[in-house]
């Protein structure tokens, strides 16, 4: 595939990170508590990303970079952060500095792969997602494109990362199909530190996506919300109405603190907690 970077120009739009696996993208980068996101769209997105490791960020997962030092530390590894939130895109505004658009996992994937749909060179193992839920998802993805786009699949047990024998198992399905993508649903936090600790042992992979519920998006077994509800910033409550038991934790315990220290930030008060003293 072809790399679609943008030589930085300045220290507001350096690549996350540092080290010599990161690229350079020429987005500038605007703040959000103790994360970022890069101010780029979604058609920028999906002609020019074309290799590294890209984040769609959310509300749960800048909840857990307060929380979760492991996930903290590996967050500026990914080349491309995008806001995957239209309450996190509302809150750009509100501290002065807005993207340009929210750039969803959800909305990115099928884009994605209608403008590689004649590119043989680009393939997608899909990593997550209940058992037999990526087989559905490959199966429709593969007829909208004509081809073998989604090259093989895989359901890992929920502690997968406890157990070092599926793991091996997991590389080596994801070597073994020849996979130029990989797209990674395994819930917020865990996806990126899959990628993170395990990318240097899957050269053939260009392009890593932790893109969360999209396999479950395009299998149809969680249907999206009309667009006027995500736009208004309402699909989290969409989400907690029909599944209240597997989402009340998430959308009434986890997440409502972020409208405060968002406050805390627009007033100069907040405080990155993983700060060094």
């Amino acid at each position: 595939m072809e790399g679609g970077f943008i030589a930085a120009q300045d220290d507001s739009m350096i690549a996350p990170g540092g080290d010599s696996a990161t690229r350079e993208v020429g987005y500038k980068k605007v703040p959000l508590l103790n994360a970022f996101v890069h101010d780029v769209t979604m058609d920028e997105v999906v002609r020019d990303f074309n290799e590294g490791l890209m984040l769609t960020l959310h509300v749960d997962m800048i909840m857990k970079l307060q929380q979760d030092p492991e996930f903290y530390e590996i967050f500026r590894k990914f080349d491309l952060i995008t806001c995957d939130s239209q309450i996190m895109y509302f809150a750009t505004k509100f501290m002065g500095t807005p993207v340009k658009e929210r750039v969803s996992g959800s909305d990115y994937f099928p884009k994605f792969y209608m403008h590689h749909k004649d590119n043989p060179d680009v393939t997608v193992f899909m990593c997550g997602g209940k058992p037999g839920i990526a087989d559905i998802a490959a199966e429709k993805i593969n007829a909208k494109v004509g081809r073998e786009f989604i090259c093989g699949t895989y359901a890992p047990s929920f502690d997968y990362d406890q157990k070092p024998d599926e793991i091996e198992h997991m590389i080596d399905l994801i070597n073994s199909s020849g996979a130029t993508v990989l797209l990674v649903g395994l819930g917020g936090g865990r996806q990126e530190k899959f990628i993170v600790n395990h990318r240097d042992r899957l050269p053939n992979v260009k392009l890593f996506l932790p893109l969360g519920g999209t396999i479950d998006y395009e299998a149809g077994t969680f249907k999206r919300p009309p667009a006027w509800i995500t736009e208004a910033g309402f699909e989290w409550l969409y989400r907690l109405l029909k599944e209240p038991k597997q989402r009340w934790h998430r959308y009434i315990v986890h997440e409502p603190p972020f409208l405060w220290k968002i406050l805390l930030q627009r007033l100069g008060l907040y405080r990155d907690p993983f700060a060094k003293k």
